[in-house]
């Protein structure tokens, strides 16, 4: 990423992950199935690890819709003109920065103070 990336790169970024989330939703949707008892497993411990793994397949689930959020309304500030400015000072963010967060809407110096 040599050369200054633009609104298409941006957005070919962002659609990229919201794919990707897709496809970790799909792979999830499994683990988030009612916990039903197996008769072969060992009993209770069996039960409560489906419980855990079922609470923690729930807890991505909302992280993945939180960032899905927050991308979408990242594409929403593409279409107005305002991705890439620091919503507090109106600077511009750093590319190296939004290439790590594309929901980055702040600058360092704004989200550190």
């Amino acid at each position: 990423m040599g050369a200054i990336m633009g609104d298409v790169e941006w957005r070919a970024l962002i659609a990229a992950r919201l794919a990707e989330l897709e496809a970790d939703d799909a792979r999830g949707r499994e683990a988030r199935g009612v916990v039903e008892l197996d008769q072969q497993a060992v009993g209770r411990l069996s039960r409560q690890d489906a419980l855990l793994s079922q609470s923690m397949a729930k807890a991505a689930t909302a992280r993945r819709e939180g960032e899905r959020r927050a991308l979408i309304a990242a594409l929403h500030r593409l279409d107005a003109g305002d991705y890439g400015h620091c919503e507090d000072c109106g600077e511009e963010i750093p590319e190296a920065r939004l290439t790590l967060d594309l929901t980055a809407m702040r600058c360092v110096s704004c989200a550190s103070g």
